[in-house]
């Protein structure tokens, strides 16, 4: 027999002036999409708002938004000065509201990763790791991995996405504890592929005062080491072809074994 259904929270509606609601600092949206906010506040003119946005008073005089930040910005973008609201009065202390109100920013399409990192981070505090991470769908190692970004100075910060990816920023600034040396070498390396960029993080990380160019070269030998390319001339090519359907093998595998094969002998020649 199925459990009866429960209400965890409880709310009740109530139209409040708009300026009285406040947003968490950790759940700011610093960058709303403002052509989405202007449809959708086309929308709400048009239709009507359907979905309140909800709240939880503080204490002090306030109105906490717990969810519906976009579509408090399109009743700002109206010039509403008095909306309704689902007030909540039951389900949620200020500490698990703030938490909660954090999360459901956090499921928004686009978030600037410097944003998803300092809101990872307050979860990280306020709920733990595991916490956090199964709050949000996301995998510990990713969850950290944000919460590690949000440590990182501004300056390196600000080079994600545009400069280098939120994994270099943070190996990069392990490696380099000075910021200005740190964003010079992210400024060089960002013209690189990902297997170069990993080769030379590596490298440095083992010679922190290796010159720039021996690094780079020693990186690029190390990427060509993994993936060769190979052109075969047309009849070699057949040949190829018919020995792996003889012995019932993809192609590119069976010339891998037959180079690594012939270096091996060769090296134990010498």
């Amino acid at each position: 027999m199925s459990q009866r259904y429960r209400q965890k929270i409880h709310y009740r509606v109530k139209v409040i002036p708009i300026k009285r609601i406040h947003v968490w600092d950790e759940a700011q949206a610093r960058s709303l999409d403002r052509d989405g906010i202007r449809e959708l506040a086309k929308s709400i003119k048009n239709e009507g708002l359907q979905n309140p946005p909800m709240v939880q008073k503080d204490g002090r005089g306030r109105f906490l938004l717990m969810s519906g930040q976009r579509r408090l910005a399109a009743l700002k973008l109206l010039r509403a000065k008095k909306i309704p609201v689902l007030v909540l009065t039951k389900g949620y202390d200020l500490e698990n509201a703030k938490a909660a109100s954090v999360i459901e920013n956090l499921h928004r399409k686009n978030m600037a990763p410097k944003d998803m990192a300092s809101s990872c981070r307050f979860l990280a505090e306020k709920m733990g790791v595991t916490g956090g991470a199964h709050s949000l769908g996301i995998s510990r190692k990713t969850f950290k991995k944000y919460v590690g970004f949000a440590a990182l100075p501004e300056k390196i910060k600000n080079l994600v996405p545009g400069t280098i990816s939120s994994s270099v920023a943070i190996s990069l600034n392990q490696i380099i504890p000075n910021v200005n040396k740190a964003v010079l070498v992210a400024e060089r390396i960002s013209v690189l592929d990902a297997r170069t960029q990993k080769n030379y993080l590596r490298l440095l990380a083992k010679h922190p005062s290796a010159n720039h160019r021996k690094l780079l070269k020693k990186a690029r030998i190390l990427a060509v080491r993994r993936t060769v390319p190979l052109t075969l001339s047309s009849s070699y090519a057949k040949k190829l072809e018919k020995e792996s359907q003889y012995r019932e093998e993809d192609p590119e595998k069976l010339a891998r074994q037959i180079v690594v094969s012939w270096l091996s002998k060769r090296s134990h020649k010498r």
